[in-house]
């Protein structure tokens, strides 16, 4: 999908469910400039770049981590917290990400310099 057929979506949708939702249409084109990037990847490129699941497996972690303590004495101490639950998860975070080794080669090609192979 384009850029231009990604707008021409968004305004489907808004006609759709602009009644319904009046403010989604508006906030995605307010963000529009921050959206539009994702559209100079290939598709399996954004596919692994806009998902979420990992994000929130990561949250979901440090959530729990954070609730089950509540209160430290210190940043450090909290620091710490985070971080081994992270370590301890982690070790059950086997599944590969799908199409990464394509993903990463062309944001390394993308983003030249920045990104070490």
């Amino acid at each position: 999908m384009s850029a231009e057929e990604a707008q021409l979506e968004l305004k489907a949708f808004g006609a759709k469910w602009n009644e319904r939702y009046p403010s989604i249409q508006k906030l995605w084109e307010r963000h529009w400039d921050r959206v539009i990037p994702l559209f100079d990847f290939p598709r399996d490129i954004r596919r692994v770049i806009y998902t979420t699941n990992a994000i929130e497996s990561v949250n979901s972690v440090i959530r729990k981590a954070v609730n089950n303590r509540k209160i430290f004495p210190s940043d450090k101490s909290a620091t710490k917290t985070v971080f081994l639950a992270i370590q301890q998860a982690s070790k059950n975070w086997t599944m590969p990400i799908p199409n990464w080794g394509q993903a990463i080669q062309h944001l390394a090609i993308h983003f030249e310099g920045r990104l070490p192979l």
